[in-house]
C-alpha cells in the first residue's frame, strides 16, 4: 500500500493514540489481566513511549505511576519502583528528559552530551549554571561526600546550608547535587518518601550500560528524535523537539537529516497549519476504542498545542492558578474515550475515607453526558480500586456530575 502524504484529522487522532500504546478496545483495557501485568509488560511499554515523566504532587497518586495504569488496567505499583530503584539490574533510571523523567536505562548513553553541556555549564538553568561556576570548590566538595557516603539525601549533607526564599527554596546542598546530576556525576540510586538520594552512576547502574560507548552528539540526538516520531506517531518539528526538549537549533538540523535519509517522511494534517513528520513504517488503525484516565502530565497530552490540534481540547495545568480562577479543578484528568477526549474530572483519594472524591466533572462541547457517564464511572471504580479505595464520590459541580453521580449510585452531592 502506498504512504500517504496527508492525513484527516482522525486518521491523525487514531495514529497518535495506537503510538503511545493505548489498547484498542473498549472492553479490552489491559495488555494482560489485573493480577499478571508483569514487569516485561511495563518495561515494554516504557520502552514504546521513551520515558515517563516524574511529578511530586500526591493528591490522588504520583504521575508516573499514572501511564502504566491507563494503558495496562490495575498493577502492581511496587513493580516501577522496582523497575526504577531495584539495584543494579535496574530498567530505568533517572533524568531530564521531558522534564524529571524516568527513562529506559539502555538509553543513558542518549543523553551523555547533555550531561556535557550541563558540566559546562551549557543548558542548564542560568542560576544553577552560575552557581557551578562560582562555586566549584564547594561542589566539589559535596560530589566527594556522595563518593564516601552515597546513598544521600541533600539534607545528609555535612554542609548542607540552609533552604530560603527565591529560587525553589533550595539549599546550596540540594543546589550542588542537582548540578551533579544534570551533568551526570551523580544519579538517583532511590528515594526517600520522594526524596531524591544520590550517589555514584557506577554503583548505581548496569555495568553494560556504563560500557557503552557515548555516541556522537548528533547521533545522539537522532536517536532521540527517532524514539519520539516512534511515540508520536504524527508529530511537527515541534511535538518532536519537546518530547525530550531538545533546542531549537539542533532539533532543526537532525530533523532534516533524518529527511534526507528517509527516516522521517513529511504530511500534511488536516487542519494543522504545519508540516508533520511520520515514520516509514506508518500504519492508520481502522479505529480507536480506547478508555483512558490521563495523567495531566501523560506523555499523550503534556504538549499542550499538540493536543489541541488533535483533540480540539485546550488543557491547561491549574495546580498553581488560585482557587477561585480555576476552571476545571486542581489535578485534573481528561477522560480519552474512543479516539476522542470527552471529559475532564479534578480528582483526590481520600485515602482515610477510603474514597476517591470527584471534585468537578466536565464534558466536553462535543460530548453528551449520558453517553459518557456510564463509561467514566467504570474507569473511576477500576481507579478507587486500584488505589485500593472503597468508593467513589461526586462532591463537586459541572455539567457531567449529575449524571455520574446518578450512574455511580451513590447519595452523591454536587
Amino acid at each position: 500500500m502506498p504512504r500517504p502524504d496527508s492525513l484527516s484529522l482522525r486518521e491523525a487522532r487514531r495514529v497518535a493514540i495506537a503510538a503511545q500504546g493505548f489498547p484498542n478496545s473498549a472492553t479490552a483495557t489491559t495488555e494482560a489481566a489485573a493480577d499478571t501485568v508483569e514487569a516485561r509488560h511495563a518495561r515494554r511499554l516504557i520502552g514504546r513511549l521513551g520515558l515517563v515523566q516524574i511529578d511530586s504532587v500526591n493528591v490522588l497518586v504520583r504521575s508516573h505511576y499514572l501511564p502504566l495504569f491507563s494503558r495496562l488496567g490495575p498493577y502492581e505499583a511496587a513493580l516501577l519502583d522496582r523497575l526504577a530503584y531495584g539495584g543494579r539490574r535496574r530498567a530505568l533510571f533517572e533524568y531530564w528528559g521531558h522534564e524529571a523523567s524516568l527513562i529506559p536505562v539502555e538509553q543513558q548513553p542518549l543523553f551523555r552530551w547533555r550531561m556535557a553541556r550541563a558540566e559546562r555549564g551549557e543548558g542548564t538553568y542560568g542560576e544553577l549554571a552560575r552557581f557551578a561556576v562560582e562555586r566549584r570548590p564547594y561542589i566539589e566538595s559535596v560530589l566527594a561526600e556522595v563518593a564516601s557516603r552515597g546513598p544521600m539525601g541533600a539534607s545528609e549533607l555535612s554542609e548542607a546550608g540552609r533552604g530560603a526564599g527565591g529560587w525553589w527554596g533550595w539549599s546550596d546542598g540540594k543546589r550542588a547535587l542537582e548540578y551533579l546530576f544534570w551533568a551526570g556525576l551523580v544519579t538517583t540510586a532511590g528515594r526517600r518518601g520522594f526524596e531524591r538520594l544520590y550517589d555514584l552512576p557506577e554503583r548505581v547502574l548496569p555495568a553494560a550500560v556504563l560500557d557503552t560507548p557515548t555516541p556522537e552528539e548528533a547521533e545522539a540526538q537522532r536517536a532521540l528524535l527517532r524514539i519520539a516520531a516512534r511515540a508520536h506517531g504524527v508529530a511537527t518539528e515541534r511535538d518532536l523537539r519537546d518530547y525530550h526538549r531538545l533546542d531549537v537549533a539542533d532539533a532543526r538540523l537532525r530533523i532534516a537529516e533524518l529527511v534526507e535519509a528517509g527516516e522521517l517522511l513529511p504530511v500534511t494534517v488536516e487542519g494543522w497549519d504545519r508540516i508533520a513528520y511520520v515514520t516509514p513504517d506508518l500504519r492508520i488503525p481502522r479505529k480507536a476504542a480506547s478508555r483512558a484516565l490521563l495523567s495531566p502530565f501523560d506523555s499523550l497530552i503534556w504538549e499542550r498545542q499538540r493536543t489541541e490540534r488533535l483533540f480540539g481540547a485546550r488543557i491547561r495545568l491549574e495546580i498553581y492558578t488560585p482557587a477561585h480562577k480555576r476552571e476545571h479543578g486542581y489535578y485534573v484528568l481528561p477522560f480519552l474515550m474512543d479516539e476522542r477526549i470527552a471529559a475532564r474530572v479534578d480528582l483526590k483519594s481520600d485515602r482515610k475515607a477510603g474514597t476517591l472524591l470527584v471534585q468537578t466533572a466536565h464534558a466536553e462541547p462535543h460530548a453528551q453526558p449520558g453517553t459518557i457517564a456510564p463509561a467514566l464511572a467504570a474507569e473511576l471504580r477500576r481507579l478507587a480500586g486500584w488505589l485500593g479505595l472503597e468508593r467513589v464520590t461526586v462532591v463537586g459541580a459541572g455539567d457531567l456530575a449529575p449524571a455520574l453521580a446518578g450512574v455511580l449510585g451513590e447519595a452523591q452531592a454536587y
